[in-house]
């Protein structure tokens, strides 16, 4: 079967490299799959999950918006923060949750910038719903 090269990098570095078969995730406009030989395409992403299918199974990997680029033969997914299934710690995003609720509550007694808590909730949540899809 055809396979595209899928490359996401954040500003800490590369976070997957490898060859998959379909690539699954949810830009700004909607959801995208992706498979090789796709047209040329650049597109804002979500606070999502990134679906790699690849062999029979599927990969998950949990990214903070970003850019995603396709080529015919490559994939390039730009993003602020992502982070592999395997690699989440549940402990630390359930604790990002309940700041991010805290946040959010308590931004009627003080002036706490609710996008940013809605943003930080949005990420846990995200993160903690990949988690759960591990292999």
């Amino acid at each position: 079967m055809k396979t595209v090269k899928v490359s996401i990098v954040t500003p800490d570095g590369p976070v997957y490299d490898s060859e998959v078969e379909m690539v699954s995730t949810k830009a700004k406009s909607g959801e995208l799959g992706i498979l090789p030989g796709h047209i040329p395409l650049v597109a804002p992403l979500e606070i999502s999950a990134v679906r790699l299918k690849k062999g029979g199974k599927t990969e998950y990997v949990a990214v903070s918006g970003g850019f995603l680029e396709v080529r015919p033969d490559q994939v390039t997914i730009l993003a602020q923060s992502a982070e592999l299934a395997s690699d989440i710690d549940v402990e630390r995003a359930l604790r990002a949750k309940e700041r991010a609720e805290q946040r959010m509550h308590e931004q009627r007694a003080e002036h706490t910038d609710f996008k940013r808590a809605e943003l930080a909730l949005q990420r846990a949540i995200n993160r903690l719903a990949v988690s759960e899809k591990r292999l």
